[in-house]
């Protein structure tokens, strides 16, 4: 595609900001700066990925990396502020997602140990990481806050600080995990996943971007599972103190 195509396709960001001016929806500023940003994003990320392509040096890959690690801390942290040592766990959670799906897919030798995949594929994994835990922090602080009095009678009844969040906590699982597990279902029945398209697209087999789209599947499944998980756990005992009392969420900064 050439910079003149990808000038035209801007009719697709016009379509929208006529709508919604025209509706008074007030999306246009919003509309606006998401699109200036991803050219300016996406632009940048590919002349840096054909660096790190061209020279295959580890050190390169690993930047990468930390990078969307820590690009995706900094998004999702906003939305859990009001739980202590929020910025520790995502970062822990997200090394621990992106060392287990890569350490299987390495040392399995299902995948190169190349630029080429490492980075795409750790791209896909910590962004749904990232998403996974938004959804999973705006269930359970809304889960915790709207059950506190449930969880402070449970306390009183004796019950330990894991009892008295353990439905707050399994609720926010599922509902952070369900989108994940839901599209699966439908996939190639009511989308053909982006990934898949741009393969065919490019010219690649069918039956072999399928293979590789069915792969990606599979890992965004375990990190949605894993993220969820991981966070859930590491958050709820900041929600006591050493007496096991119910601690009430900080407010947001």
């Amino acid at each position: 595609m050439s910079y003149l195509s990808l000038a035209i396709t801007l009719i697709f960001v016009i379509i929208p900001l006529v709508l919604s001016k025209t509706l008074n929806l007030g999306l246009e500023k919003d509309t606006l700066i998401a699109t200036v940003r991803s050219i300016i994003q996406l632009l940048a990320v590919g002349y840096v990925l054909q660096i790190v392509f061209e020279s295959e040096h580890l050190i390169y890959i690993l930047l990468m990396i930390i990078l969307m690690i820590a690009a995706a801390t900094q998004n999702a942290r906003k939305k859990g502020v009001q739980i202590k040592g929020i910025t520790r766990k995502l970062v822990l959670t997200f090394i621990t997602v992106e060392i287990l799906t890569q350490g299987i897919l390495l040392g399995l030798g299902i995948t190169p140990a190349t630029a080429q995949y490492i980075i795409p594929i750790s791209g896909m994994v910590i962004g749904n990481s990232m998403v996974l835990s938004i959804l999973f922090l705006n269930r359970f602080i809304s889960e915790v806050e709207s059950k506190s009095k449930e969880t402070e009678l449970i306390l009183s009844l004796g019950g330990t600080p894991k009892q008295a969040v353990h439905k707050q906590l399994i609720t926010s699982i599922q509902a952070s995990t369900i989108p994940t597990i839901e599209s699966q279902k439908t996939i190639g029945l009511v989308q053909l996943p982006g990934m898949m398209s741009g393969q065919i697209i490019a010219g690649a087999d069918p039956v072999q971007a399928v293979l590789f789209q069915l792969l990606i599947l599979f890992l965004l499944l375990t990190t949605a599972v894993v993220t969820s998980i991981m966070l859930g756990y590491l958050s709820y005992p900041t929600l006591f103190n050493e007496r096991m009392q119910f601690l009430k969420l900080e407010a947001k900064k």
